[in-house]
């Protein structure tokens, strides 16, 4: 008797409901109206339900698909929809969906006598409104309050809706199981089709599921959907949507389930994807709080944005299947990044062997001490743009000691006047500190700048540092991005890996700008070139000579040999690669088998 007088409550409270709201309109301008006050306490401008967002790579194919809130949908538009889904929907859930005002009065007295004979909820009368409410706004609690607030939310969104947008919401926002949302994503995970594509018995198989999506789950009780989809068959026919012929061949239509898992590979690429988002929205929308940066980028990823990437995924392949290949020793790792130096453009990352994806990526989280790499950019080039000096002229290469610090060269030997050349293919120590020593360690510095490296520090401001001796030291993207002034004559380029993104009509959304800083002289970086080519040709980095028209690079040594290095360029591409452990360790073997190298050549091939 508890649940016939609940019920009989919420039936009663209908008409009293539609009274009120009539003669609320009719009330004093001193008093507010029910439909003011659900104005204010419900106020309903928009349905928003999370879309997935899409990856692409520079050629067009998909490498990642996003859902919000674990809420896999594909959103289809109300005129895409076909035809006999809505009238499937319209018998059996809601046969007078286009005639009331959110609610049907009828449909809930049929729950009430359910629902007393049965003395629990087994039946709600819920209108399609009254479930997107539900889907939506509030849960699936088996309740008289729950009920109620169906009851107020169903007229806010007849308020606010058409009836054609209320079905298009409620098509796209219903449950299909598995972790799918909406129609057109049951039709894309269950068959791998567009709902276009499928025939009227797979229409109306997957239009059977969210009727119970536990019961009627197609992977795990076929059987139950498939005689529900009979039944739903049986009743179109009498409703006349189909015709006998039509719901006999839609009877005897094969079945067969096409399970699509979602798209998600190249992890080490579009886990710094997901961080780039973050600093391309901060930037363009003057954001600087971490909680509201992240905010924001959820919700602009819920709502169904294409992001195009310069992915190169053949590269990318590559890297990661040399990686793998060369280190396999336990406890060692690497990480590399590939820029195209033309477009400035990231088109392939490592974040390590094995990478997973949102793991600690190397490629850009990693920051090591980069040992001889450094010498170009900190000790060459501002030498050479400060002195004029060319690959010919000489520098001492002995003994040094200024302050206390007394470097060695690797080979304990002191060499005496050198050519840069010389200097720089066979990386002697003494040498390059003794060039930044010369031009100052505040002006060496200050050619770094522009490269806005995140964890130099002025504590780094010391002659150590003209060898890699620095406090934290830098990630191998920062350095990729560094080098490739070297193929842009002295003028630095901000390197990214998004292209731009979209919403799903084409609009951009975002995307970078340019805006080049003239590192060094163009004379300058002609020297450079030129040194680096004599690393690869005959220096310390021959093992990475490859048949291209320009190849030059310097290798890089940490102390210990905890860190080892190659950072390089050819015509058209920039590529650093690093090996180390992730607690610093000597690994001098990989040193001697010149692994860093070799990874380096097979991933600029």
């Amino acid at each position: 008797m508890r649940h016939l007088f609940g019920w009989t409550c919420i039936f009663t409270m209908v008409p009293i409901f539609i009274i009120c709201v009539f003669v609320a309109g009719k009330e004093s301008q001193a008093i507010k109206g029910l439909s003011t006050i659900l104005d204010e306490k419900i106020p309903i401008e928009s349905v928003d339900l999370a879309q997935n967002s899409y990856v692409y790579d520079h050629e067009g194919n998909l490498i990642s698909e996003i859902t919000s809130n674990q809420q896999n949908r594909i959103y289809v538009k109300y005129e895409n929809i076909p035809e006999i889904v809505k009238k499937t929907y319209l018998v059996s859930e809601d046969q007078r969906f286009f005639d009331h005002i959110g609610f049907d009065a009828a449909g809930m007295f049929r729950a009430i006598l359910i629902n007393a004979k049965s003395e629990s909820v087994e039946q709600g009368g819920s209108t399609i409104t009254q479930q997107l409410a539900r889907n939506v706004y509030l849960n699936h609690e088996q309740s008289y309050n729950r009920k109620l607030s169906e009851l107020l939310y169903s007229y806010q969104l007849e308020k606010a809706f058409t009836k054609d947008q209320i079905f298009e919401y409620y098509l796209n926002a219903i449950y299909f199981g598995n972790g799918q949302y909406g129609i057109g994503t049951a039709a894309d995970y269950y068959f791998n089709k567009q709902i276009h594509e499928l025939h009227l018995a797979e229409l109306i198989f997957i239009s059977a599921i969210p009727n119970n999506p536990t019961q009627y789950d197609p992977v795990k009780n076929y059987k139950a959907t498939k005689e529900r989809q009979e039944r739903l068959l049986q009743t179109l026919y009498e409703f006349g949507a189909i015709t006998a012929e039509e719901q006999e061949t839609a009877i005897k239509f094969p079945i067969k389930l096409s399970i699509k898992n979602k798209v998600d590979v190249q992890p080490d690429y579009v886990t710094y994807v997901h961080h780039e988002l973050k600093q391309l929205v901060a930037e363009k929308e003057g954001l600087k709080d971490h909680n509201q940066i992240n905010t924001r980028v959820n919700d602009i990823l819920s709502q169904g944005v294409i992001i195009y990437t310069a992915l190169e995924s053949e590269r990318q392949n590559k890297l990661v299947q040399s990686m793998n290949t060369y280190i396999q020793s336990d406890g060692i790792q690497g990480a590399a990044a590939v820029i195209n130096h033309h477009s400035h453009q990231i088109v392939a990352l490592s974040g390590g062997t094995n990478y997973k994806k949102f793991e600690f990526n190397r490629a850009f989280q990693a920051y090591r001490q980069p040992g001889s790499s450094i010498k170009p950019l900190l000790d060459y080039a501002p030498y050479i743009d400060v002195t004029g000096a060319t690959t010919k002229s000489r520098i001492n290469a002995g003994r040094f000691c200024s302050g206390g610090y007394c470097p060695k060269n690797y080979s304990g030997r002191n060499y005496g006047m050198v050519s840069l050349e010389t200097a720089l293919k066979y990386s002697y120590n003494t040498a390059a500190v003794r060039m930044l020593h010369e031009i100052g360690i505040e002006k060496g510095f200050s050619y770094l700048a522009p490269f806005d490296f995140a964890k130099i520090t002025k504590q780094d401001y010391h002659l150590p540092a003209a060898i890699g001796g620095m406090m934290y030291g830098i990630s191998p993207l920062e350095l990729t991005n560094a080098y490739t002034t070297f193929a842009n004559n002295g003028l630095y380029y901000e390197n990214h890996a998004i292209v731009k993104v979209t919403d799903q009509t084409g609009k951009t959304l975002y995307e970078w700008g340019e805006n080049p800083i003239r590192v060094w002289k163009e004379t300058t970086n002609k020297q450079m070139r030129s040194l680096l080519a004599a690393v690869v040709s005959s220096g310390t980095g021959k093992k990475a000579a490859m048949n291209k028209s320009y190849v030059g690079g310097k290798t890089g040594t940490s102390n210990d040999y905890h860190d080892l290095w190659f950072a390089g360029l050819t015509d058209q591409y920039t590529g650093v690669v690093w090996v180390g452990k992730d607690q610093p360790a000597n690994i001098r073997g990989v040193y001697e088998r010149g692994l860093h190298l070799l990874i380096w050549k097979e991933m600029m091939k």
